[in-house]
């Protein structure tokens, strides 16, 4: 196997030094004749020159590389969010790399261990693994600029991109009331991160409010937060004997619809169904879900702006971006059938 064309056979084809080499690449090298630069670059896509990138960052001292930790990236919600930060990304020319560890927190240790050696120039945090502790001791020390972002609610100084959850949940439950239900149950995991903890305290807060019952103890249904999570809930939903039932995100509403389908039960005609993210397979299920929408793909793009911001300036203020969210009214809600 031919070995990996270096900068150094590139100059020597061309019969000019590597510094010239370099700058003419670099584009930097208006000081030389066009002759030499057209040769310079005549010969780079001949021999298929790729510059080494070790090389290149101890001499720029940039990776151009952004890090992203994510909970799980098999979630259509975080996907769409990677893709925004990869649109903002390749317009600065970074590249950013995601990194799912499933919230182990051993993993995503070894990943930032990792990228701080590779010298990455900034992360966006999402994971609620990355605790203030591991900031402390890896990222501040080694100076490595960051973002936090969604379910990593760690109490600290450093920038956050953070969605306005607590009235996502009061929109959700304005909307059921709305309708007229009295009835209601939600499906949210056991173990709360904090922006999930805000959702539903919007939630039940403003049934408390409207003077709707709701007990905590008896009409949550602990499911994990995926498709499989509400599929394999959907029996002890029914089991609470609600008209209408709030999931801490579409990915559990999506599976909930599977298995109330299997259960013979009509959405909404016999049970309405809300879910939180608005990703795009929530307009494609059969009834079309209401949910909450954050702005998911703007969320990902914003992440990238506000990192790269804080490349260029690390001694600029600290960036808190506050983001709204709003209720998409579809078909999978509906009055109470006691109502109809």
């Amino acid at each position: 196997m031919n070995s990996k064309v270096t900068i150094k056979d590139l100059a020597e084809a061309a019969g000019v030094s590597v510094t010239t080499v370099s700058q003419i690449l670099n584009g930097k090298g208006e000081r030389f004749s066009k002759k030499t630069q057209e040769k310079v670059i005549t010969l780079r896509d001949q021999l298929h020159y790729v510059p080494d990138f070790n090389a290149r960052n101890l001499i720029l001292r940039s990776s151009r590389t952004i890090g992203v930790l994510v909970p799980n990236i098999g979630n259509p919600f975080f996907s769409t969010f990677f893709r925004g930060i990869q649109k903002v990304c390749r317009q600065a020319h970074y590249l950013p790399i995601v990194f799912s560890a499933s919230n182990d927190e051993t993993s995503e240790k070894y990943y930032l261990g990792n990228l701080v050696e590779r010298s990455v120039d900034g992360l966006i945090i999402s994971s609620s693994s990355v605790t203030a502790d591991t900031i402390d001791s890896i990222l501040k020390p080694n100076h490595i600029p960051y973002l936090l972002f969604d379910r990593n609610q760690t109490h600290d100084d450093g920038d956050r991109l953070q969605v306005d959850d607590y009235q996502g949940g009061q929109l959700a439950a304005e909307h059921l009331i709305k309708l007229g239900h009295q009835r209601m149950v939600a499906v949210f995991p056991e173990n709360l991160t904090n922006n999930l903890e805000k959702r539903l305290h919007g939630f039940t807060d403003e049934l408390k409010k409207a003077g709707i019952h709701f007990n905590p103890k008896t009409d949550i249904v602990n499911a994990p937060l995926t498709k499989l999570g509400g599929y394999e809930h959907a029996d002890e939903v029914l089991s609470k004997k609600a008209t209408a039932v709030f999931c801490a995100n579409d990915e559990l509403a999506i599976g909930l619809y599977r298995g109330l389908h299997e259960h013979g039960i009509k959405i909404p005609e016999e049970l309405s169904v809300m879910g939180y993210d608005n990703i795009d397979l929530a307009e494609y299920v059969t009834p079309k879900l209401t949910t909450i929408e954050q702005p998911i793909l703007k969320l990902g793009e914003t992440s990238a702006q506000l990192i790269l911001k804080r490349i260029n300036d690390l001694n600029m203020e600290r960036q808190l971006v506050d983001v709204p969210v709003k209720l998409v009214e579809r078909e999978s809600t509906a009055r109470p059938h006691s109502y109809n």
